[in-house]
């Protein structure tokens, strides 16, 4: 059944568990990110949805690229795409987060039918890195209005997954995009530039960002 409403933001606990419970249908998915709010599946609990009280951002004004990455950049002979394997990232990005974390992962086969869906509608995009004809790295996120929020990234050669944001991230420039929901402040993205701040400010600029 689709989710209709989320109880009130102020409800999340102190590690921003808001809501238990609930399907994961397109619909019901465009509302959480809307409103702020995420899916993260964990093992023996319903689906949990969250909305922490700090939340991991970059604006793209402050993307840092690392030296070495820098010069990967300039001699790098991958080529990238957007949206020309889909099945493939989320697949991959799948297997990832299982060679990381062990049997279980996050992205179920709930998870990637559902965002699967979205990504059929238009909501869901995808960046592949290509050495060759070989599908070497990319990754996933959601796209509403201004609004980019990524999700996943899987590599199989080094910087394969770095580059393609790079790649990206220039590409949303070009669209007027200005920021990046990194959700989780991960190594990755806080050696960018991304930074944490409060998800009160948060909430405010992404109701700025999807009118």
């Amino acid at each position: 059944m689709v989710i209709k409403s989320f109880p009130p933001i102020e409800f999340a606990d102190e590690n921003g568990i808001l809501a238990v419970g609930g399907d994961l249908d397109p619909e019901s998915l465009l509302l959480a990110y809307k409103s702020g709010i995420f899916p993260w599946p964990h093992s023996g609990y319903p689906m949990l949805w969250f909305c922490p009280p700090k939340r991991a951002i970059l604006f793209l004004k402050d993307l840092h690229i690392p030296k070495s990455l820098k010069k990967e950049q300039k001699k790098t002979t991958f080529k990238f795409t957007i949206n020309t394997a889909f099945q493939d990232v989320i697949n991959q990005c799948a297997l990832s987060d299982k060679r990381s974390t062990g049997p279980g992962t996050w992205i179920t086969p709930q998870m990637i039918e559902s965002y699967t869906k979205l990504h059929k509608k238009g909501f869901v995009y995808s960046v592949e890195t290509w050495d060759d004809k070989e599908l070497v790295g990319g990754f996933y996120g959601v796209h509403i209005g201004n609004m980019w929020a990524g999700e996943s990234m899987f590599y199989l050669k080094p910087n394969a997954s770095k580059l393609a944001f790079l790649f990206f991230a220039e590409n949303l420039k070009e669209k007027g995009i200005e920021w990046i929901d990194c959700q989780q402040l991960t190594d990755t993205f806080k050696n960018f530039g991304a930074k944490l701040i409060d998800r009160s400010e948060f909430l405010k600029i992404l109701s700025i960002t999807i009118k």
